[in-house]
């Protein structure tokens, strides 16, 4: 059974920094999309930053471009997200999400994805 459990949330003032995690396991697939998605209330789930393993290519939003960075940890089977530069507008929660079938990052559609953690907070104050 696929598990992800994603940490590391938190509240920090405006410029600060922090570093999301999320945890695999019970994953089999050799190659697999994986990355960070972000939602407020009201409003849709966005993908935020992500990584076909099976080239490493990599996708970032617009919004967070040159100040987030995602990486991976093979050997601890977690996927990070390095949050740097953290505005008000990017209080969310936070998902880290997996898809074996996808074979490209190049757009980030939450619907497309079927292993999801559970979430953590990330409130940005100004």
């Amino acid at each position: 059974q696929v598990q992800l459990v994603d940490s590391g949330g938190g509240s920090v003032q405006a410029g600060g920094s922090l570093r999301l995690s999320c945890t695999v396991s019970g994953y089999k697939y050799n190659s697999y999309c994986m990355g960070w998605f972000r939602q407020v209330p009201g409003k849709k789930r966005e993908g935020v930053a992500g990584i076909y393993t099976g080239d490493g290519s990599t996708y970032y939003a617009d919004s967070v471009k040159g100040r987030f960075t995602i990486s991976r940890d093979n050997a601890k089977n977690t996927l990070y997200l390095q949050m740097n530069s953290l505005k008000p507008e990017d209080t969310a929660m936070y998902y880290c999400a997996a898809d074996p079938w996808l074979v490209t990052i190049a757009t980030m559609t939450a619907s497309e994805y079927n292993y999801w953690g559970q979430g953590t907070q990330v409130t940005v104050s100004s």
